[in-house]
């Protein structure tokens, strides 16, 4: 199996001791740093994401992958800047206001650094202001919004009217996501997108940047 191929796997099984290893001596033997994202670490975490979206995979081998793809992330990204590779686009995510929960958020994070996105992270319990405050110095493509309460859905809402009357709202797409959020809720308060998942989030993000 060649070095590449054998990074995919080792992504997709969750070793990030390996993938730390085997990264760095792909760096080391002069392997071009986009050829060991995008043909090693990317795919093997698309791959993962296939098989979380069939139900073979679940939270826990995510997060095992996740932390595998950020440890040859780690590595890389120092190069991927030299080599002044232009991401995707530029997300800001964050949990709304009232709600601590983060896992979710953290794997859409992973998905869409898998896509190829520049993320930032606003954290959780965010507040419609900071996340405003986001847009204006990072000017993100996307701010992502996620809820794992039905009782902080209606903080999704509040932070999209904050955008318009701070007249952002037509500088960012919005999407959002969590266990009870669906499309037609999305549809209902003004949302660009939702992701039922990490990995059909990203896939939207995707769409969004190309729209």
């Amino acid at each position: 199996m060649d070095a590449l191929k054998q990074l995919q796997e080792l992504v997709i099984v969750g070793r990030r001791k390996e993938v730390t290893e085997l990264t760095q001596q792909l760096i080391n033997e002069g392997t071009k740093p986009d050829r060991i994202l995008y043909d090693g670490l990317l795919p093997g975490m698309s791959v993962v994401g296939e098989r979380f979206e069939k139900g073979e995979y679940f939270i826990p081998e995510m997060l095992l992958a996740a932390r595998s793809l950020n440890a040859g992330l780690d590595l890389l990204r120092p190069l991927l800047t030299d080599a002044d590779m232009r991401p995707t686009g530029k997300v800001v995510l964050g949990t709304v206001k009232g709600d601590i929960h983060d896992i979710g958020k953290n794997l859409v994070a992973v998905m869409m650094q898998g896509a190829g996105f520049h993320v930032i992270d606003a954290g959780v319990d965010v507040p419609p202001e900071r996340f405003v405050e986001l847009i204006r110095e990072h000017e993100p493509d996307i701010v992502g919004l996620s809820a794992l309460l039905t009782t902080t859905m209606p903080s999704m809402e509040d932070t999209i009217e904050v955008f318009k009357s701070e007249n952002v709202r037509d500088k960012v797409k919005v999407l959002i996501g969590g266990a009870p959020v669906t499309q037609e809720y999305a549809n209902r308060i003004g949302a660009d997108g939702f992701g039922r998942n990490a990995t059909v989030a990203a896939q939207v993000a995707v769409k969004l940047v190309g729209a």
